[in-house]
C-alpha cells in the first residue's frame, strides 16, 4: 500500500477562515501595479486606474494589486495579479529590477499612516509597469480608464481612489518623473 499523498491543487492559497485569522494576527505582503502606456522614449503617456464597486456598493477606483503566495516570487506575484486584473492580452512589461517605487503600510485604523485597509495590516510593494497590449478588465473590475499624468494626479481622481491609493499613484508618477 502507498502512502503517496495527494498534492494540494492550491497550494499557497488559504481558506478564508484561515484569511481572515491571519489579518488579524500578521501584516500580509501584496504588490501594488500601476498600469501605464509609454512613448517611444519611455516616457508616460497614459496611466490606468480600475474602476470597481467596493463591499459597502460606493464606486471607487484602484490600482491593480493582490497578495503574494506563499513560495512565490514578487515577479511572479506581479504577473500574475496583473493578468488577474487586466487581462491576458495586456502584455505587461515587468520592471527588469524587483525593486519597488514605493512601500506602503496599511494599518486597519486611520491616522497610523497615509494607507488604511480596514481588513488587515499590510506591506505592499508597488510598481510601474508599462503595458503595450489590449486591457480587458477581469475579476471585479468594471473598466480600465486611461487618463493623462495630469489627470491622474489630479484631486479629483485622489478623492476616487480608496485607503490612500491616490497619494501612492502620485509618488508613482514622481517616480518616472511624469509630472502635469
Amino acid at each position: 500500500m502507498s502512502s503517496v499523498s495527494t498534492p494540494d491543487p492550491t497550494p499557497g492559497w488559504l481558506s478564508d477562515e484561515e484569511l481572515a485569522t491571519v489579518r488579524r494576527r500578521i501584516p500580509l505582503l501584496y504588490v501594488e501595479a500601476i498600469p501605464v502606456r509609454t512613448d517611444g522614449l519611455g516616457r508616460v503617456t497614459e496611466v490606468g486606474a480600475l474602476l470597481r464597486v467596493n463591499a459597502e456598493g460606493v464606486m471607487s477606483r484602484t490600482l491593480v494589486s493582490g497578495r503574494v503566495m506563499y513560495g512565490e516570487s514578487l515577479r511572479d506575484a506581479l504577473f500574475r495579479h496583473l493578468e488577474k486584473d487586466l487581462g491576458p492580452m495586456a502584455f505587461p512589461q515587468l520592471p527588469a529590477s524587483p525593486v519597488p517605487f514605493s512601500v506602503a503600510e496599511y494599518f486597519p485604523f486611520p491616522g497610523a499612516s497615509t494607507f488604511t485597509d480596514e481588513r488587515q495590516h499590510a506591506v505592499s510593494l508597488a510598481y510601474m509597469v508599462p503595458v503595450t497590449g489590449t486591457c480587458d478588465p477581469r475579476q471585479d473590475a468594471l473598466e480600465l480608464t486611461w487618463m493623462s499624468p495630469a489627470q491622474a494626479h489630479s484631486d479629483a481622481v485622489a478623492a476616487e481612489m480608496e485607503g490612500g491609493r491616490g497619494h501612492l499613484l502620485s509618488a508613482g508618477l514622481a517616480s518616472v518623473g511624469a509630472w502635469a
